[in-house]
């Protein structure tokens, strides 16, 4: 049996509340590996992306954000027409569908590209194993060719290779940027449902927020988890241009395998039924949702929110790396963030007294001291902190966004939504900047994105109602 009565008549749904908190762990995974692509599809596509390789990178994740941006109505229309669980079952098999795009630009790296792309790669790996003598038999050695340039460290150690030519990329890096958008879509359908269904899931002694709580520690875990597995357990340990990208293959198999079990189990349980989140029948909405103020600074709030967080959790790798940083320690920089998010969304609930606006107050001012010794002192390990107080922004934010809509929550709800293409945005001018002039004062940006997030505090959040 998936449910059963619990005494007062209501029913339990403890096998569907488990499988909606898999469903959150695997959203969580799925947008952190997606993150931490980033650097091994630098080594392995990007070794012929010249002076726009930061942007070339960080286009992966903009393309996976994207999706939520673009997609968000046509998902919506989808959910209404179809319900909520063949809109969930459908946004798995996309899931399948990107990972699929995922094995299958691995293939096409392997087969189709890398023979026009070995030379280069062996004149790389040849230079760089030149790193244990002198970085004068490097410079040498690439003057032959005139084909790299050596990218240095403010201390004079060597960080990466710049290719000097025309910029070349493999047809697999397109691939693997439609495969993130396509991923991002099915998160979007995921996302959608996923969250009604844990309100909705009734289980024995707990509250729909708790269900909330649990889901969401099992979110930020495999958040926090996501960087070592790409590290570790995917590409073994391996970075540069040791990193085989056909290491993709055992893994993403297993997810797909995974993926279509949670299907099949889909199909076979009952699930609650989702009360409507519309406005009732009938029900007139007399002012436009773009009235309140509060509301709308909010949308850029949550904008400037997911921007830093996916920016601390997506690029502080790739600081680190050009710091000399190898992939391993870099993933455990990524993977001590997101484990402050973790920590912080655990003990969050002790916080129930005390105001959201205070709470955004103290969390932005913490992020945004960090970020910025961080930036000054060119040290990535001490963005690492930052996880820590960027853990309670987003319900602090959600809720003071919503605060006194009425009958309007439910637009402003999906209105908010849209903020979240930020997580796009600000990773990508980061990157963008970061080829003008390299990844320390590019965190500027998410300085002025924790400023704003300020603001939003003391001034943004107060409730009023343009004419």
């Amino acid at each position: 049996m998936t449910q059963t009565k619990n005494a007062g008549g209501t029913t339990n749904y403890l096998m569907p509340f488990i499988l909606m908190v898999v469903l959150m762990s695997l959203i969580g995974l799925i947008t952190n590996l997606n993150q931490q692509f980033q650097a091994p599809m630098k080594a392995a596509y990007l070794i012929m992306g010249g002076d726009k390789t930061n942007t070339l990178t960080v286009l992966l994740n903009f393309s996976f954000f994207l999706a939520y941006l673009v997609m968000g109505p046509s998902t919506s229309r989808y959910v209404e027409r179809n319900g909520y669980k063949r809109s969930l079952i459908f946004g798995l098999c996309i899931l399948i569908a990107a990972f699929g795009l995922y094995e299958l630009s691995a293939y096409i790296f392997d087969t189709v590209d890398l023979p026009k792309f070995q030379a280069s790669i062996q004149e790389a790996k040849s230079i760089i194993a030149l790193q244990a003598d002198s970085i004068d038999s490097m410079k040498a050695l690439a003057a032959e060719t005139g084909n790299f340039e050596l990218i240095l460290t403010k201390t004079g150690e060597f960080a990466s290779l710049k290719y000097l030519h025309n910029i070349v990329l493999p047809i697999a890096y397109y691939i693997f940027l439609f495969a993130a958008f396509v991923a991002g879509t099915a998160l979007t359908y995921l996302q959608a449902v996923v969250n009604p269904y844990i309100v909705a899931c009734d289980v024995r002694g707990t509250s729909g927020v708790q269900r909330q709580s649990i889901s969401g520690a099992g979110n930020s875990t495999m958040t926090t988890v996501g960087p070592l597995l790409v590290a570790y357990l995917i590409f073994r340990g391996k970075s540069g241009l040791d990193i085989d990208i056909t290491s993709l293959y055992v893994p993403i198999l297993l997810l797909i395998v995974l993926v279509a079990v949670i299907i099949f189990v889909l199909k076979a349980i009952n699930l609650p039924a989702i009360a409507a989140t519309e406005k009732k029948e009938g029900e007139v909405l007399e002012k436009s949702i773009w009235s309140f103020s509060h509301l709308v600074l909010g949308v850029f709030a949550i904008f400037a929110y997911v921007g830093v967080e996916v920016a601390v959790g997506a690029n502080i790798n790739l600081f680190a790396e050009d710091q000399g940083y190898s992939l391993k320690v870099a993933a455990q920089m990524a993977s001590y963030y997101w484990l402050g998010l973790l920590v912080g969304r655990l003990v969050s609930s002790v916080l129930s007294k005390v105001s959201a606006n205070a709470q955004l107050v103290v969390a932005s001012i913490g992020a945004g001291i960090l970020v910025t010794l961080g930036m000054v002192t060119n040290n990535p390990w001490i963005l690492v902190g930052a996880g820590l107080f960027h853990s309670i922004m987003w319900p602090a934010i959600f809720s003071l966004a919503i605060d006194k809509l009425g009958k309007y929550t439910s637009k402003g709800t999906g209105l908010l939504m849209m903020g979240v293409v930020g997580g796009a945005i600000l990773p990508l001018l980061q990157g963008i900047a970061a080829d003008v002039m390299g990844w320390q004062w590019t965190w500027i940006i998410v300085v002025v994105g924790e400023a704003y997030l300020l603001y939003y505090a003391l001034f943004g959040y107060k409730v009023k109602q343009l004419p």
